[in-house]
């Protein structure tokens, strides 16, 4: 009766375990799944803040940090190039509104014809000071085709920067001038000089963001730098 007894209290007892255990064992399930997934969430770290050159949000808000080291000229999702261009209109406070549509704008112009990101920019500070002074309703904002016969006008900047890259590819680029000074014996062969030193300058300031050393560091600039 005692053996019967015992036995019977240890299988009550068994029933009692395996019941905690079946119980506890989802809890305990679940409580790995979550550790291991917190673990994995934990080492997904955020990389570090970009440095180096300041340009402005595409929003045409207050600059952002941006790191430009080796830009090349392939368009991408989060592509510098167009960046540094739209805070080069709004450094200038140029009449391009907004900022960042014509940063993109003059980039892809570019890129259609294999120019420098930052060439026409540069031209266009130097002969309109960014579309500021322009003959009325032309929309000529590189001085391409302004002379004393009359002005070539566009229906839009956009027309302006698409025909003035064209030529600059066809009729200098391509025939191997490839510098601002260069240029500037075709462009402004009446230019003392003047106009490829400011146009040098206006391109590194784009680039790095500084006037200063724009000034510092002026060289006639390859402009096939940035060009595949």
């Amino acid at each position: 009766m005692l053996v019967k007894s015992y036995h019977r209290s240890m299988s009550t007892w068994r029933y009692i375990v395996s019941g905690l255990f079946l119980a506890a064992a989802p809890v305990v399930l679940f409580g790995l799944i979550s550790f291991s997934t917190w673990k994995i969430r934990t080492v997904q770290l955020q990389p570090e803040p970009p440095k180096n050159s300041t340009v402005a949000a595409a929003s045409g808000q207050a600059p952002i940090a941006i790191d430009t080291t080796g830009i090349k000229t392939q368009v991408q999702p989060g592509d510098a190039r167009y960046l540094i261009v739209t805070n080069f209109l709004q450094r200038h406070d140029s009449p391009l509104k907004p900022y960042d549509y014509y940063g993109r704008a003059l980039v892809e112009v570019a890129d259609r014809y294999n120019l420098d990101y930052r060439l026409l920019p540069a031209i266009m500070m130097q002969e309109s000071n960014l579309c500021k002074s322009i003959p009325p309703g032309s929309n000529n904002c590189l001085g391409f085709g302004v002379h004393a016969n009359g002005t070539l006008t566009f229906e839009s900047y956009e027309a302006g920067f698409d025909r003035a890259a064209r030529e600059i590819k066809e009729r200098y680029i391509d025939q191997g001038l490839t510098t601002p000074e260069d240029i500037m014996r075709k462009y402004t062969p009446s230019s003392n000089g003047s106009w490829a030193f400011s146009v040098n300058q206006w391109i590194v300031e784009m680039e790095y963001n500084d006037r200063q050393l724009a000034r510092e560091e002026r060289t006639n600039n390859n402009l096939l730098e940035y060009v595949e």
